[in-house]
């Protein structure tokens, strides 16, 4: 018996360089990911299935990941003094909160995306 593989959807990841960083990010409303990465850093690879379930399954709540390649985007990643990768920037309405350096396990890059969607006057559950 052959079992055939579930086809999954193409996760909604836009790609951004120096030029077109402005419109996928800065002018993008509600909550974006941006993901600092090169195609030679194993954590990075290991993060990608990551931000492909993440880009899918918060999609619906505004959510947009954005993944930029350092090594073709130098002036961005310059800007924001990208060191490490990958290195997860968090913005809200283009505006920048926070990053993250590293591996990022799913369930705290979900809790940090909810937290930013959360109202800022409303408490979250862990400050409840």
């Amino acid at each position: 018996m052959f079992l055939r593989k579930r086809e999954r959807p193409a996760a909604p990841i836009v790609h951004a360089r120096d030029e077109d960083f402005n419109t996928a990010v800065w002018e993008q409303p509600g909550v974006t990911v941006v993901d600092f990465w090169a195609p030679w850093c194993g954590p990075c690879r290991l993060m990608e299935p990551i931000l492909e379930e993440v880009a899918i399954e918060w999609a619906d709540e505004g959510v947009t990941v954005v993944k930029v390649n350092v090594d073709r985007a130098p002036q961005i990643s310059s800007l924001y003094g990208i060191r490490s990768i990958p290195t997860l920037m968090f913005f809200r309405d283009g505006e920048a909160q926070f990053e993250m350096v590293g591996l990022v396990p799913k369930p705290v890059l979900e809790r940090e995306i909810g937290e930013l969607l959360a109202p800022a006057n409303e408490p979250t559950e862990e400050s409840a």
